[in-house]
């Protein structure tokens, strides 16, 4: 479950961390580009938002797994000041720095955990982008070639431990969303919803319910770091992890058009919110699981 436990008096709150190593568009010295490490932490719910925020700055010649971990560990140093304990996962939001983001973090006992679910460092990455990398000396100035567009995998059916007796579609008033910590749920993944966007916007979504393996499909997909819903021809896809995509229905041809296009639509009106729920049955108001998600850019 993505919260935070609590804590006895003295002891460190522990919470999940999200980083990005990679080059930004400032040259050095030597006109290479300069690479920053930028960590945050993860907020863990509305209104709490255990603010951790930590860059340092890497010449390209230096840029490797011993650097990192290095990095690392003036990253624990400074969070420790601040009174919290090492992370328990490192979301690393880059497939191409995975491997050494991994070799450096599990040298020094922390757990990566590969996933788009980095929101708060995406939403802080794009501040810096608008306000921090202009104002330095090297910026580099017009436009950037965009990145690669990552190849997407077919997506593979669900296991049938993880498969539910059925589903449908749904939505919530944002305003709702913004009480769902205070609801009843087994796995989460809930973050702090934008304070400009209003309370009746309709966040759409997508319940899946089992009478008997409700709890079990939840703890598979809270596993996954379920990222984004998405239309694919006939086929609705859960997208996950990094690379992950997982089929969960597959619909009619002309229902499917019909619902790629509401889906699409619906989602770009709440700025790209969703969710996903897992339940016993439509009328019980537990949730054995319930993940809030957001269209973020491919990295």
């Amino acid at each position: 479950m993505n919260q935070a436990a609590p804590t006895a008096p003295g002891s460190q709150l522990s919470l999940d961390w999200e980083l990005d190593f990679f080059s930004r568009p400032v040259l050095d010295p030597g006109g290479k580009k300069r690479w920053d490490l930028l960590i945050t932490a993860t907020p863990v719910a509305e209104g709490s938002l255990s603010r951790f925020r930590w860059v340092k700055n890497c010449p390209a010649s230096t840029v490797n797994s011993v650097w990192l971990q290095g990095a690392l560990n003036e990253a624990l140093a400074a969070a420790a000041e601040q009174g919290l304990g090492s992370p328990r996962r490192l979301r690393c939001w880059r497939a191409t720095m995975r491997t050494m983001v991994q070799r450096a973090a599990e040298a020094i006992g922390l757990e990566v955990v590969p996933s788009r679910r980095c929101y708060a460092l995406v939403e802080w990455l794009s501040e810096r982008e608008r306000d921090v990398y202009p104002a330095e000396e090297g910026y580099m100035t017009g436009p950037l070639a965009p990145p690669p567009q990552p190849m997407r995998s077919l997506p593979l059916p669900l296991p049938e431990a993880a498969r539910g007796d059925s589903w449908d579609w749904a939505s919530l008033p944002l305003g709702a969303l913004r009480e769902a910590s205070e609801w009843e749920i087994g796995f989460e993944g809930l973050f702090p919803l934008p304070d400009d966007l209003p309370d009746d916007l309709v966040v759409p979504g997508l319940r899946l319910f089992s009478r008997t393996r409700s709890l079990a499909i939840a703890g598979w997909i809270a596993g996954l770091e379920p990222a984004r819903l998405e239309m694919e021809g006939s086929n609705l896809v859960l997208e996950a992890g990094l690379e992950d995509r997982w089929r969960l229905a597959t619909l009619a041809e002309t229902e499917a058009s019909e619902v790629a296009e509401a889906f699409a639509a619906a989602r770009t009106a709440a700025a790209g919110l969703q969710f996903i729920a897992v339940q016993s049955e439509a009328q019980t108001e537990r949730f054995d699981g319930f993940w809030l998600m957001r269209d973020m850019p491919d990295c």
